[in-house]
């Protein structure tokens, strides 16, 4: 793959060039249009905007839903199957019935009890990977 950037435009235009539109294709085309997209959440009855790389993940608790950033913890109106679809092609991976993660800011994979995966996330926070999803996330990050 070649890459080649080029200043002195007035705005930012990306052109793909591919004998053929792969899956892969697909999801580099997904991650730069998502780059600027941020996420709502309140915190402290205040609205802020989030950059989605900025997310470790998504968490369902008592019928709510909270984004996770490194330090902080929004709620967002959501479902976590609207996260879940809308996030699929910039690296959002459904780890379990009340979590979706973000696999680029996984740290390390550790297998865990009964087919389960644990997931060290860059902050050192611990999250499992239920058995039913363990398979699905080895074959996203290409993993026997």
């Amino acid at each position: 793959m070649k890459i080649e950037i080029q200043e002195g435009f007035a705005d930012v235009e990306v052109i793909i060039k591919c004998p053929e539109v792969t899956e892969k294709i697909r999801r580099m085309a997904s991650l730069l249009q998502g780059c600027e997209q941020k996420l709502s959440g309140i915190m402290d009855g205040a609205m802020h905007l989030i950059d989605r790389q900025d997310v470790y993940y998504f968490e369902s608790v008592d019928k709510r839903c909270f984004i996770y950033t490194a330090k902080d913890v929004f709620e967002t109106a959501l479902k976590l199957y609207e996260i879940e679809e809308m996030l699929a092609e910039a690296g959002f991976f459904r780890n379990g019935k009340s979590q979706v993660l973000n696999m680029a800011k996984i740290a390390s994979l550790c297998p865990d009890f009964g087919g389960r995966i644990e997931a060290v996330m860059e902050n050192g926070e611990k999250l499992v990977v239920s058995r039913q999803y363990a398979k699905a996330l080895k074959e996203r990050l290409r993993i026997k």
